[in-house]
């Protein structure tokens, strides 16, 4: 087995991609599968921070009378909600886990700060960051930008849906450009749709490496802590 490229890793993952073939909530294969990837990396040493969506629960004001600021509480209380599950995901395959939320929840997460984070993570625990940065009007792709710049986190891992950045939606656009290296000004420029401006613009001010690639291919996430060259890099 290779040697692990980073040291310490800030993993994005959609909520989605819990609810597995469910489509909506939670899929226990799913967890227990995403929990082993995660087994791989901690194995070697790789200290994980990981950033997870609330989309299999909620996906932000969707009409009626709600306003943004009601929506995006309601979509941090389904954040934590999955952080919580793929902790306990994690503690069952026996890897140490804690979920640390932006949002004061006694009883159910730690309050969030970077120091206490960082001693976790040195200390070999796997750190969930739920309630994304506790305001609203912020997704989910700028929580990972910005807690891995708290962090100091060497890179994003951005496993998603697709097996890359595209310059459309392979879906719909059979001609779109497959891309395997990208700048944050390109993702910027191009507005590629790997994530929110927001996100991009930390990302690039940081110097935060980013990889996006596909989660449901089992193996992916080890294969990015190693280095090998899968999906889109961004630098």
């Amino acid at each position: 087995m290779m040697s692990p490229k980073y040291k310490r890793v800030l993993l994005k993952l959609s909520g989605e991609a819990l609810a597995g073939a469910n489509k909506f909530g939670l899929n226990d294969e799913t967890l227990a599968r995403i929990a082993g990837e995660i087994k791989q990396i901690a194995d070697l040493g790789v200290e994980v921070g990981i950033v997870v969506g609330g989309g299999n629960f909620w996906r932000g004001r969707t009409g009626g009378s709600m306003d943004r600021t009601t929506a995006d509480y309601v979509g941090m209380l389904a954040t934590t909600m999955n952080a919580i599950a793929l902790r306990s995901a994690i503690e069952n395959v026996g890897v140490q886990a804690e979920v640390q939320s932006a949002i004061e929840m006694t009883g159910i997460a730690s309050p969030f700060t970077v120091r206490s984070a960082e001693a976790l993570l040195s200390s070999g625990s796997v750190v969930l960051f739920a309630a994304g940065t506790g305001h609203p009007y912020f997704s989910t792709d700028t929580t990972a930008a910005l807690r891995a710049a708290e962090i100091r986190a060497e890179i994003i891992l951005f496993a998603k849906k697709v097996d890359a950045v595209y310059s459309d939606d392979p879906e719909k656009n059979p001609n779109a450009v497959r891309y395997t290296h990208l700048t944050h000004t390109d993702v910027l420029d191009q507005n590629l749709g790997v994530m929110d401006q927001t996100a991009a613009a930390l990302c690039r001010d940081n110097g935060i490496a980013i990889q996006v690639f596909a989660l449901d291919e089992p193996g992916n996430i080890l294969k990015a802590v190693n280095g090998e060259p899968i999906g889109t890099i961004i630098v």
